[in-house]
């Protein structure tokens, strides 16, 4: 298993569809699992940056790779066909909060109707054991609370972005209890993580990529809302979860479907999280200017309880926020000084699997 156990057997020879694989969660969580011996097919857009993680690790990767619209059904359903899946990680979808204010209704039809499209794809694969929809901790009604939010609390989201995400929760939920409860059916279950960040994500409007855009050319940093606080993670833990999950959820689909979070242990502020970067980096905190004019609604505090996660699934956080960002800033420099970046993700999988002496590789 991929817990700590030591042994990355189970993931040999596993069909595996990965949706939105040419992004940036997608991009390492397929070249992790390919290191583990699984057979991936990837179905996304063409990656949205450019540069790109998907471009840089793509070569050899994937057994197959569909370049189409999570909305396009047809085109869905004949990729799914093909493929016969026995694992599926759902991470095509709009997944920024700014991009929901600007395109809510492609927001809503990607990240609603992407989900039912994928469900109905998937409702007659007979060799499928496990289906991990990926989300965000942004689903929850958030009121600001001091402590963590856990699976059972209310859903919410009063911007376009974090509401369809919450749709996608109930849609998930209604398809498990209506297509998917029978005791030979499939485990589905919704992951939940925080803020995740890591090298090779050059999405606008975010705080790392935006810092490291700046650094790299010698511009002042622009901060949103400063003051706000994050569960900020490195990208490689929650997909730990997600693997961990999927291996429960194929040997055991109906005691381990529904929500589970993925938080790190604490949570902090944009500002805080800027200054590091840029003394890790080896420029003055000087550079960071004052919050934009620009102005979108968003949660002050938003922190996740993985109880959950750390009872059941025996996972737990690895990465304290400051090795994040130093692992974060190796990477960037590695990329910038034109070092072979797939060797650059894979030593730092292998470091972190190799964390507190617990292994997921054999």
């Amino acid at each position: 298993m991929i817990d700590g156990s030591g042994s990355s057997t189970f993931w040999m020879g596993k069909q595996v569809l990965v949706t939105g694989h040419t992004g940036f969660k997608g991009s390492w969580l397929s070249l992790w699992l390919n290191e583990l011996g699984a057979k991936v097919h990837g179905y996304a857009l063409p990656p949205d940056t450019t540069p790109s993680l998907h471009d840089m690790l793509n070569d050899g990767l994937y057994l197959s790779s569909t370049m189409a619209d999570i909305r396009d059904v047809e085109q869905l359903r004949k990729a799914v066909r093909e493929i016969q899946p026995e694992i599926v990680f759902h991470m095509a979808a709009q997944p920024l909060v700014r991009m929901g204010y600007v395109a809510p209704v492609d927001t809503f039809s990607t990240n609603v109707m992407g989900v039912v499209h994928l469900l109905e794809s998937l409702r007659d694969v007979q060799c499928l054991r496990a289906v991990v929809n990926v989300t965000t901790d942004k689903v929850y009604e958030n009121r600001e609370w001091l402590w963590g939010y856990r699976e059972v609390d209310r859903l919410g989201g009063s911007d376009p972005y974090s509401a369809s995400k919450a749709c996608a929760e109930l849609v998930t939920a209604a398809y498990r209890k209506s297509f998917f409860a029978d005791s030979d059916c499939p485990g589905i279950a919704t992951a939940r993580a925080g803020n995740v960040i890591g090298g090779g994500d050059w999405a606008a409007n975010r705080l790392v990529p935006d810092c490291l855009r700046a650094l790299m050319t010698e511009q002042n940093i622009v901060l949103r809302n400063p003051k706000s606080i994050r569960p900020w993670q490195h990208v490689l833990e929650p997909l730990h979860g997600y693997l961990i999950l999927a291996e429960r959820l194929y040997a055991n689909p109906t005691g381990y479907g529904g929500a589970w979070n993925f938080g790190p242990l604490q949570a902090r502020t944009v500002q805080e999280v800027a200054v590091i970067l840029c003394e890790q980096w080896g420029q003055s905190a000087s550079q960071i200017l004052t919050e934009s004019s620009q102005f979108f609604a968003e949660a002050y505090e938003l922190v996740l309880d993985s109880t959950k996660a750390r009872r059941l699934l025996g996972w737990a956080p690895r990465w304290t926020l400051d090795m994040t960002l130093e692992k974060i800033i190796e990477w960037t420099k590695a990329y910038r000084d034109h070092r072979d970046m797939r060797s650059i993700c894979l030593s730092q999988i292998h470091d972190y699997c190799g964390t507190g002496g617990m292994g997921c590789f054999n």
